[in-house]
C-alpha cells in the first residue's frame, strides 16, 4: 500500500478473489479499481453466501470502498447492472467514461470465432469487442445513456488518491499464462495482457507508482479450455485428489496439475512480484483448514509454503485456509 497491483500467476482461478476481498476488510481499502472484462469471474465467499463476480470489483464487501471500471477494461452492460444490484453498490462504484462497450453482436462473433479457430472462449464477445476497440470504431461507455449515471473519470480520481495517500488496489484478472504477448501457449491466449504492467497501465498508473505486485498462486494449477497445462493429470486423478473444480465463470471443468515451481518463478519475476499469495492450502493440506496461524499449520504445510518462498524468491504473505475472505493467515509484519 498506498497502491498494490494484484495478479494471478498461472492460468487464472488462482483465488485472487479472495485475496481482493480479504484486503478490503482488513486494509480498509478507498478505492479497488476492476481491470479487464467479463470474461473472468471473481470469486467472493462472505458470511456464507457466494459471489461470482464478472464486473463489480470483488473488494465490494467493505461498504466504504469506492470501487471503479478502469478505463483500458471493457464493459457488458446488462451484466454490469446485473451485478450491481447483487451487490447493492449502487451508490459508490464509477465506469470510467471511456471503457469500451461489449454488444451483443459480439458475442455470436466470438463463438464462431473460436469454432472456426479451434480455441475455447466463455462466449461473452470480449475477442471481438477488444478487435472494434483496436480498430477505433467501439462504442465508449459514454455512449451509453443508461451508463450516464455511473460515469467517472477513474484515472483522475485514482492518481488524486495517490497523491492523498489513499489505499488503492488494482484488480488484475485472468492468469498472466493467459497473456497475449507473454505468457505462452499462443494462439490459447486472451485478447489482452494479463500481467502487472498492463494492470496498471489499464488503470491509468504509472509504474513508479505501485508499491506493491501481489502475485496470487494456487497450491495446485488449472485451466479452462484448450492448451498446454504442464503436469496435467486427468480428471478422474483430480476428482481423488480434491482439486478438481468447475469454473465460477462458465461453469466448464477445469483441468488440474501438480504445482509448478519453475513456472511459479519465472512468473514471479516477469511480474515484479514483491509478496506472493498462496491459496487453496487445505486442498493439498485438509488439516490446515480454517487455520488462521501459521504456527498452527502442519509440518508438511509448512515446508511447502517454504519451498514456494525459497524458489521463487517472493515472501508467501497470505495463505488462504478455506474459502471465506477471512480464511486466510496473514503474515505480513
Amino acid at each position: 500500500m498506498p497502491c498494490t497491483v494484484i495478479v494471478g500467476a498461472f492460468w487464472g482461478d488462482e483465488g485472487k478473489g479472495k485475496i481482493i476481498s480479504y484486503l478490503a476488510l482488513k486494509d480498509n481499502l478507498d478505492f479497488c479499481v476492476r481491470t479487464g472484462s467479463v470474461n473472468a469471474a471473481h470469486t467472493v465467499w462472505h458470511e456464507n453466501k457466494k459471489y461470482a463476480l464478472h464486473m463489480v470489483p470483488a473488494a465490494f464487501i467493505n461498504s466504504k470502498t469506492r470501487l471503479l471500471i478502469a478505463a483500458g477494461a471493457n464493459v457488458h452492460v446488462a451484466q454490469f447492472f446485473k451485478e450491481v444490484e447483487l451487490t447493492q453498490v449502487q451508490n459508490r462504484i464509477g465506469v470510467d467514461q471511456n471503457a469500451s462497450i461489449i454488444e451483443e453482436k459480439h458475442s455470436a462473433q466470438d463463438k464462431a470465432s473460436a469454432i472456426n479457430k479451434g480455441i475455447g472462449t466463455t462466449g461473452w464477445g470480449v475477442g471481438p469487442a477488444l478487435e472494434e476497440r483496436v480498430r477505433r470504431t467501439a462504442k465508449l461507455a459514454k455512449d451509453i445513456p443508461e451508463l450516464k449515471p455511473y460515469l467517472a473519470d477513474e484515472i483522475t480520481e485514482i492518481n488524486d488518491g495517490l497523491d492523498q495517500g489513499k489505499k488503492v488496489l488494482l484488480e488484475g484478472t485472468q492468469g498472466f499464462m493467459l497473456s497475449l504477448f507473454l505468457g505462452g501457449g499462443y494462439p490459447y491466449v486472451t485478447g489482452r495482457d494479463t500481467g502487472a504492467s498492463a494492470i496498471a497501465s489499464e488503470a491509468g498508473v504509472g509504474p513508479t507508482r505501485v508499491d506493491d505486485v501481489i502475485i496470487v498462486y494456487k497450491s495446485f494449477m488449472t485451466r479452462v479450455g484448450a492448451g498446454p497445462l504442464p503436469g496435467e493429470i486427468t480428471k478422474e486423478e483430480a476428482q481423488k485428489r480434491g482439486w478438481f473444480e468447475i469454473s465460477a465463470g462458465t461453469g466448464r471443468d477445469r483441468r488440474s496439475a501438480p504445482f509448478d515451481f519453475d513456472l511459479a518463478k519465472k512468473t514471479a519475476k516477469i511480474n515484479g512480484a514483491t509478496q506472493a499469495a498462496l491459496t487453496k492450502l487445505d486442498c493439498i493440506f485438509p488439516a490446515c483448514q480454517g487455520k488462521r496461524s501459521f504456527n498452527d499449520l502442519p509440518t508438511d504445510a509448512k515446508t511447502f509454503v517454504k519451498e514456494v518462498e525459497i524458489r521463487t524468491g517472493v515472501p508467501v504473505t497470505f495463505i488462504g485456509t478455506g474459502p471465506d475472505a477471512l480464511d486466510l493467515i496473514d503474515r505480513r509484519k
